[in-house]
């Protein structure tokens, strides 16, 4: 199982988009989340840096600028859903990537509080 750092842009990044009520409150993940072929469509028109930027996790050892080196998505790209962010919790949570569990906790909270 690959180790994870926390990924600090991306947090504020997502906060910066529950700040805006850039969130979608009611979503299944598992159909909501990004494809591969809508990673793809993303990198086509943005860098890496702001790929890096929907991801709470950065895979420790894995070179820059390929997708295994992201992890925990957040977003469909454009907004921050709340199921996703629960799947980051408990995954991390499940996996004991501990820095990325309480950085999705304190997201769940920032987003349950603003009533986006």
């Amino acid at each position: 199982m690959p180790t994870y750092t926390l990924n600090r842009r991306a947090v504020a990044h997502a906060n910066r988009l529950i700040d805006a009520h850039h969130v979608v409150l009611d979503s299944d993940w598992g159909d909501s989340q990004p494809s591969a072929d809508d990673e793809n469509a993303f990198l086509k028109t943005h860098s890496w840096r702001e790929y890096a930027d929907w991801h709470l996790g950065l895979t420790v050892d894995a070179t820059d600028e390929t997708k295994s080196r992201y992890g925990f998505v957040f977003g469909d790209f454009r907004r921050v859903h709340r199921s996703a962010i629960i799947a980051c919790q408990y995954r991390a949570a499940e996996w004991r990537h501990k820095q990325v569990e309480l950085a999705a906790h304190r997201l769940l909270q920032r987003i349950d509080k603003s009533g986006s």
